[in-house]
C-alpha cells in the first residue's frame, strides 16, 4: 500500500513526493525501496502489486523497475484502505484463486528482518485454516496512545491466537492498562490472508464493495481495467479494512512480533529510530546548537543553522517551506497542512 501523503510529515513529505518515496533514514533506499527489499528476499517480482494514487505511477516505476507495469495498481481517488485491499486482492484473485496475500504499509521500519520473516511464515502457515484473517501484533515497549490495539485470547503454545478485541488510540491511562494487562499488542497494519478468505469477508461485512470489485473480474488484466476502476471508486465509501472488517469478523487472529518495528508515522518516531547526539538531538543539517535537546534538525547542509534555547522542538526547511514547532505536535499538523494549503498548492 503505496498511496498515502505521509502529512505528518510535512513539510519533508508533500503530495507531489510522499514520505515512502523519500530516504528518510539516510539509507540511500526509499521507505518504499526498503519494504521491497525486506519481501524480495521471499517472493520474486511476479508476486509483487503495488496499490498506490494515480499520480504517483512514474515514482513507483523509477524506484521499482523490476515490477512490471500491469502490478501498479493506480488509484483514481483516495478511498482509504479497504477500497485499496479489495482492488489488489479481486485482481489477485483473478490471476490466481487460491494465492496468499500478504498486505503491508510501504512506509514501516523494520530492524530485524530474520525475526519478521519467520513471523511472516508462521502467518502464512495459519491463514490456511478456514477463512482466518491474520494480523500481526507488534509487542508494546511503552504506553503509546497513537497505534491502535489488539487484544488476544492468551494459548501458551499456540503461535496464532485468537483475536478478542481491537481497540483505536486509547488514551494515555488506558495505554498504560493495556501495557500492564500483557494481553495487548499493538495494529501494525500488517496482515496476511488466503484470497478465499478475504473475498468472502468482504461479501459478508462490506458486500457493497465486493459487489463493485466482482464486477471487475471481467475487466482486470484488459484495456478496460482503468475506465472500470475509475468509476469503482466513484461508487464505494472511504473505509477503513481495520473497521470495515477487521473488528467486525470472527475469523481474525492474531500473530506476535517483536521485530525491531516502527510505523515511522511522525517526526517523532523518526527521532526515536535515528541517530542521536549526546543532547539526544537528530541533526541533519550544517548547525551549531546551544542549550539545545530533545529536538530534530534538518535543514539543507548548504545553509548554517544557529540554534540556541530549544527543547523538544522540529526546525525543518523543506523547499519552499521552514517548519518550527513542537516535535511531539502530531497531532496539530493536520491543521498545519490545512492552513498552508489556504496559502497556496505550492506548499503543500
Amino acid at each position: 500500500m503505496a498511496g498515502g501523503i505521509g502529512s505528518r510529515f510535512w513539510p519533508y513529505s508533500r503530495n507531489s513526493k510522499p514520505k515512502q518515496f523519500l530516504d528518510v533514514l539516510g539509507t540511500g533506499r526509499t521507505l518504499l525501496q526498503m519494504t521491497y527489499d525486506r519481501f524480495s528476499k521471499i517472493a520474486p517480482d511476479s508476486f509483487f502489486y503495488v496499490v498506490t494514487n494515480k499520480n504517483y505511477l512514474d515514482l513507483v516505476k523509477d524506484q521499482l523497475p523490476g515490477i512490471p507495469e500491469n502490478q501498479i495498481l493506480t488509484e483514481p481517488l483516495r478511498r482509504n484502505t479497504a477500497t485499496c485491499v479489495a482492488y489488489a486482492t479481486y485482481k489477485i484473485s483473478k490471476n490466481d484463486p487460491d494465492a496468499k496475500v500478504i498486505v503491508t504499509p510501504s512506509d514501516h521500519l523494520i530492524v530485524q528482518e530474520e525475526k519478521f520473516h519467520e513471523k511472516i511464515k508462521l502467518a502464512l502457515m495459519g491463514c490456511e485454516k478456514n477463512d482466518r484473517l491474520i494480523t500481526i501484533g507488534i509487542r508494546p515497549n511503552r504506553p503509546e496512545t497513537g497505534y491502535g490495539y489488539i487484544q488476544y485470547y492468551s494459548e501458551p503454545g499456540n503461535h496464532v491466537k485468537k483475536v478478542k478485541t481491537f481497540t483505536e488510540k486509547p488514551s494515555l491511562k488506558l495505554a498504560k492498562t493495556f501495557l500492564e494487562s500483557g494481553d495487548f499488542v499493538w495494529n501494525s497494519g500488517m496482515f496476511v490472508w488466503k484470497a478465499k478468505s478475504a473475498i468472502n469477508a468482504f461479501e459478508k461485512y462490506m458486500s457493497e464493495v465486493a459487489e463493485v470489485f466482482e464486477e471487475g473480474l471481467a475487466y482486470y488484466n484488459t484495456d478496460e481495467e482503468e475506465s472500470f476502476i475509475k468509476k469503482a471508486y466513484s461508487l464505494v465509501k472511504n473505509n477503513s479494512i481495520d473497521y470495515g472488517i477487521m473488528e467486525k469478523s470472527d475469523e481474525v487472529y492474531v500473530v506476535l512480533g517483536d521485530f525491531g518495528w516502527s510505523d515511522l508515522g511522525s517526526w517523532l518516531s523518526l527521532h526515536e529510530n535515528s541517530k542521536k547526539d549526546k543532547a539526544n538531538n537528530v541533526v541533519e543539517a550544517n548547525a551549531i546548537l546551544y542549550d539545545t535537546q530533545n529536538s530534530f534538525v534538518k535543514v539543507d547542509s548548504k545553509k548554517l543553522v544557529v540554534i540556541q534555547g530549544l527543547d523538544n522542538y522540529l526546525v525543518n526547511e523543506s523547499d519552499n517551506v521552514l517548519l518550527i514547532c513542537k516535535l511531539d505536535a502530531e497531532k496539530q499538523f493536520r491543521t498545519f497542512v490545512n492552513d498552508a494549503k489556504n496559502k497556496g498548492e505550492d506548499f503543500v
